[in-house]
């Protein structure tokens, strides 16, 4: 067993921060396609349009390749690495690419033939005709840059297995340069067409920057399919059922989708943009640390250490906790005054207004997706992928059934305020999820550290509504002083203060509650090895 196999924990957190510096370069990226966006769309009906578009696409993507590989690819990759058996790992990883992308061309020429029928009956019912011949056109031209995702995705989590995270980090960052090129540059010529163009631009970009990383672990790539090999048939069968996961999953967002088009121009736009600002924070702690934990969480398992499978995954759920809970309730109460930073041109005070109720169904999804990325990945490297599925099929009746009865459409009275009500489904289905799979996980591995998370959970709520506090009465001081309103500039003076000042209550609140995993983390990450932590 090599240090690349498992990680220490201090590598974790310094992989951890490489991780989140790269999404964190994604999201300031994003933030200013956002701005360019937001002042061109809106909330208007052509954005609802790119939306609805870029829907199928992505879910080809996830189920495919991507995710869905990547978890089902993982573990017996890592297996083989773990045992030395690089020849073989690598002719696991082309067989299996291969397949994909075969399945990948076959499925993206079916969705392009069916677009108009799939938008007119499945994505957008509640859309125009000229609405649903531009979003046809869009997917369309999207679903090009499925052929390179199938691959590049994929090639993210090969990477990861070697415990090689800065090009994985920087993959999302080059995706957004392109499509922030198509923002900046090609909106003007050719309308949200210059959207699309950019993001086939950042797909190109997404793979190009893995390869010299690719060709450093001594990548090889193979001819063939080898579906007569066993290890290869296992994959695909660990695959079926994260297909079917993340088909579930995709399908409580197309028919969220669905139903925001009934309640009117603005509703899928309001709830694309609260779901977008709600990743920023869910991205950079949520997934970073699921992205470095599970090659580790996987070469554990393949070792039958439930000990320190459980360490594993209770060390990362403690720090998507501390991370994510003050991050939920600060952008409660940060999220309007950072929305009007995009008011200008097609965005307005309305649509502040809109995109903040959709925000505020989301904002307890920061942590529970957090932990559900966690959760599930335990699950994935133990190689069990049908538990999660069967989960997940209840939290999408949870997710739709609320959201349908909610929303006013079962009733028959739909408006823009249903927007909450489809994103609260979201937040409680995946409560959902995560709660079962956390007892199921508890039972296998006799007991998670259930007391210790539970401390963490309590201190770090503490101390995050110490922090709330101290940012209610900051904005009421910038109130009364005359000061909100007054401009662009002025109200990022203000977000930075609420900001700094949150962080630097929580941190104090914290260290006086004793929450000892804060100081834990900051010795891991810059103490000097004593002695090995990892044996070979």
């Amino acid at each position: 067993m090599t240090t690349e196999t498992v990680a220490s924990q201090r590598t974790i957190i310094r992989s951890t921060i490489i991780v989140v510096i790269g999404f964190t370069l994604a999201r300031l990226i994003s933030l200013v396609q956002t701005i360019l966006i937001a002042d061109v769309f809106g909330v208007g009906a052509q954005w609802d349009r790119f939306v609805a578009a870029n829907q199928l696409p992505e879910t080809i993507v996830l189920i495919i390749g991507g995710v869905t590989l990547t978890t089902a690819l993982m573990p017996l990759f890592s297996g083989l690495l773990a045992r030395n058996e690089n020849a073989a790992a690598w002719r696991l990883a082309s067989n299996v690419l291969n397949t994909v992308f075969v399945a990948s061309c076959v499925v993206s020429a079916l969705a392009f033939i069916a677009a108009p029928w799939l938008v007119a009956r499945v994505v957008a019912p509640g859309f125009s005709t000229d609405s649903i011949a531009e979003t046809v056109g869009l997917m369309r031209l999207l679903l090009l840059a499925t052929l390179i995702f199938s691959i590049s995705g994929s090639t993210m989590g090969l990477l990861q297995s070697h415990n090689r995270f800065l090009a994985p980090a920087l993959a999302p960052v080059m995706y957004d340069v392109g499509i922030l090129f198509g923002a900046g540059f090609l909106v003007q010529p050719f309308g949200v067409y210059g959207i699309a163009y950019g993001t086939l631009i950042g797909a190109v970009l997404h793979f190009a920057i893995q390869i010299p990383w690719l060709t450093q672990v001594g990548a090889r790539w193979t001819p063939g399919f080898g579906w007569n090999d066993p290890t290869v048939r296992r994959v695909f069968w660990l695959m079926l059922p994260r297909i079917l996961d993340v088909g579930i999953f995709t399908f409580t967002f197309t028919m969220a989708i669905n139903f925001a088009s009934r309640l009117g121009d603005g509703a899928v736009s309001a709830w694309s943009w609260g779901w977008r600002l709600m990743q920023i924070p869910q991205t950079l702690i949520g997934s970073a640390m699921a992205v470095v934990i599970f090659p580790t969480l996987a070469a554990l398992s393949e070792l039958d250490d439930v000990d320190g499978k459980r360490k594993a995954m209770v060390g990362a759920l403690k720090f998507i906790l501390i991370g994510t809970i003050p991050s939920a309730i600060g952008l409660l109460l940060v999220g309007r005054p950072a929305l009007s930073l995009l008011e200008g041109g097609a965005f307005d005070a309305a649509a502040t207004n809109l995109v903040y109720v959709a925000l505020r169904g989301f904002a307890l999804g920061i942590v529970i997706h957090s932990i559900l990325e966690i959760a599930a990945r335990s699950f994935f490297a133990d190689k069990d992928t049908l538990t999660p599925l069967l989960i997940t099929s209840g939290g999408a009746i949870i997710n739709l059934t609320f959201a349908l009865v909610f929303s006013g459409i079962l009733t028959g009275n739909p408006s823009l305020a249903g927007v909450e009500a489809i994103t609260w489904g979201n937040t409680l289905g995946v409560t959902f999820e995560v709660i079962l799979l956390l007892f199921i996980l508890r039972r296998r591995w006799g007991g998670i550290q259930e007391n210790e998370l539970a401390r963490t959970t309590v201190k770090t709520l503490a101390a995050s509504l110490v922090m709330g506090l101290a940012i209610v009465i900051f904005d009421t001081l910038w109130q009364s002083a005359g000061l909100a309103g007054q401009g662009r500039l002025m109200t990022i003076v203000q977000i930075s203060a609420q900001v700094l000042l949150g962080a630097a209550v929580f941190v104090g609140a914290a260290w006086l509650l004793r929450l000892d995993e804060l100081r834990t983390m900051l010795l891991r990450l810059f103490r000097r090895p004593v002695v090995a932590e990892v044996t070979a």
